[in-house]
């Protein structure tokens, strides 16, 4: 087995691990306000970073791709007029195929 499959099978085993520890919280350690306040902001606030990561770099360095900043742009103004997740994700990927077919890159 190459360091690559050990790397990927201990990343799974971590997770599962994470998510069994998130079940297995006592309520009364939940029941606190500040507990429970961090609980539902931190999945958001890590979801924000890796989008933002995601979206303005490529390997180690920094891109600003016009077509993927427009793309997280549409995103952003769809989620502003609460549209459904899927129809986010479609308007996001649709600007960016739109924009990449007219030779914006």
């Amino acid at each position: 087995m190459t360091g690559t499959w050990i790397a990927v099978l201990a990343t799974a085993a971590g997770c599962y691990a994470f998510k069994l520890a998130g079940l297995t919280v006592p309520a009364r350690l939940l029941a606190r306000p500040r507990v429970r306040r961090f609980a539902e902001l931190v999945p958001v606030a890590l979801l924000a970073a890796l989008a933002a990561t995601q979206s303005a770099t490529s390997g180690h360095a920094i891109d600003l791709d016009p077509a993927r900043l427009a793309g997280m742009g549409a995103a952003i103004a769809a989620l502003a007029l609460r549209a459904p997740f899927l129809v986010v994700i479609v308007v996001a990927a649709v600007t960016a195929a739109g924009l990449r077919a007219a030779g914006v890159s």
